[in-house]
């Protein structure tokens, strides 16, 4: 997960900050070399790094600060700010042209840096406003490009349109302005080629692409895992044909997160949407506030309750909530419960946005490697365990007697002491949602057990 290890070293200078009754100038200045370091193992471009410490220290050597009740917390209150308007304070919303009006939208990146993917993630976060899109298909070097648009089209239920043979993306793309008046779509999304590198032909082309036709917006999308490397790429896109925001591919991955801190502060373009995972639902708004107060290790509720909001069935909701008022839990509602976390990104990425979850670890774990305390495999063994009861068996737990175990222990591919051991877990988890009213919100909805 990006920004783990950057999330560890900043809480752990934190937390000797919040340790000390008072601060000395000497304090903060040890601090924020500690944080310094932390910033440039992250891989954050070290022009910003620079004046991101000035702009820190400055505030924090303040008197209204050193003669606080406590400084500790205000000097991390400080930190989380200028992290913040690091990455640009205000939450950037891609601009569409108003009314039915056509917007088009030209992608461009490197080779592999998920401009496609991507093409097809933001059509489909569109049509959630009722948008129509068309995508375009302008790459016409990469053999798999035209497919791989097609078919992402298809699964976001946008039109599409592209040439085969044809070597003009000039020509595509004017053919493809008449078919989006045909069509009656109202958003042009253009995905274009990349390369391995930085070129003046690449460049060429997408100069000429905008020259042919009216682009509202060109966005650009880089490899997070690339960390400085994204910022230069950043830089270089924006100087020769014009950004007008950055999307943040694989921030789900093993990024040490010095991308999202450094491109805002490099470019003066601002970061629209982070890509969350490789499904077409997994492209999320960028907040600047929610992410420095994740990277800072506080949480981001806000992002969690968005995200229970989009995934999380009304209907099924209000059901689980009358069954747990009767003190009911078998093994569909848990099946149910692993879905609903499935699609919010899974338990890790979950606790990941709780406040405070990270200083809960036993010492020397991390959000990302936790595997013994929340393994994701050993959840799918769990839920093949449930899968391989018959449904009288998921309704009533009480069933379960030893050959039973024994035959379900077969069919999930797993040890007869594992079922034993879910089992009880689960008949734990049970009673412990008898004694907790307080998963039950004021007006009786459900809250997930986790």
């Amino acid at each position: 997960m990006a920004f783990e290890s950057l999330t560890d070293k900043l809480q752990n200078v934190f937390k000797n900050l919040r340790g000390k009754g008072r601060l000395t100038e000497l304090d903060v200045k040890a601090a924020l070399r500690e944080v310094k370091m932390a910033l440039l193992e992250a891989d954050v471009n070290f022009k910003v790094v620079k004046q991101f410490i000035k702009s820190v220290e400055a505030r924090a050597v303040g008197s209204d600060v050193m003669n606080g009740l406590n400084p500790g917390q205000m000097v991390i209150k400080i930190v989380n700010e200028e992290m913040t308007a690091l990455m640009g304070s205000e939450t950037a919303e891609l601009e569409l042209q108003p009314g039915q009006a056509k917007t088009v939208i030209m992608m461009c990146g490197l080779q592999g840096s998920g401009k496609t993917t991507s093409a097809a993630k933001i059509a489909l976060k569109l049509s959630k406003k009722g948008k129509k899109s068309l995508l375009v298909a302008c790459d016409i070097y990469r053999p798999a490009a035209y497919e791989q648009l097609k078919v992402n089209a298809g699964k976001v239920s946008a039109d599409f349109f592209g040439i085969e043979g044809e070597k003009d993306p000039v020509k595509i793309v004017r053919a493809a302005m008449d078919a989006a008046v045909s069509n009656g779509d109202n958003i042009v999304i253009i995905d274009t080629a990349g390369r391995l590198q930085i070129d003046e032909e690449l460049m060429d082309e997408l100069r000429r692409i905008k020259e042919a036709v009216t682009v509202h917006q060109t966005l650009l999308v880089v490899d997070a895992m690339t960390g400085q490397e994204a910022v230069n790429v950043s830089e270089a896109f924006n100087e020769k044909i014009g950004v007008d925001g950055v999307i943040l591919s694989k921030m789900d991955g093993d990024a040490r997160g010095g991308a999202a801190l450094s491109v805002k502060a490099v470019t003066g373009r601002p970061i629209l949407f982070v890509g969350m995972g490789e499904k077409l639902e997994d492209l999320d708004q960028f907040y600047p506030d929610r992410m420095a107060s994740r990277i800072l290790g506080m949480g981001d509720v806000l992002s969690l309750i968005d995200k229970a909001a989009e995934q999380i069935d009304a209907d099924k909701e209000k059901e689980m909530s009358a069954r747990l008022k009767k003190g009911k839990f078998d093994f569909n509602d848990y099946l149910e419960s692993m879905n609903q976390m499935k699609n919010m990104g899974g338990l890790a990425s979950v606790m990941s946005m709780l406040p405070g979850m990270g200083s809960m670890l036993p010492k020397g774990a991390s959000m990302g490697n936790i595997a013994d305390q929340i393994d994701d495999k050993k959840m799918a063994r769990s839920e093949a365990i449930v899968l391989s009861m018959t449904k009288a068996e998921r309704a009533d737990p009480d069933l379960l007697t030893p050959s039973r175990k024994h035959r379900i222990a077969k069919g999930a591919g797993v040890d007869i002491a594992e079922v034993n051991r879910f089992v009880k877990q689960f008949r734990e988890a049970q009673k412990m949602m008898k004694q907790l009213p307080g998963m039950m919100g004021k007006r009786g909805r459900f809250r997930l057990p986790f």
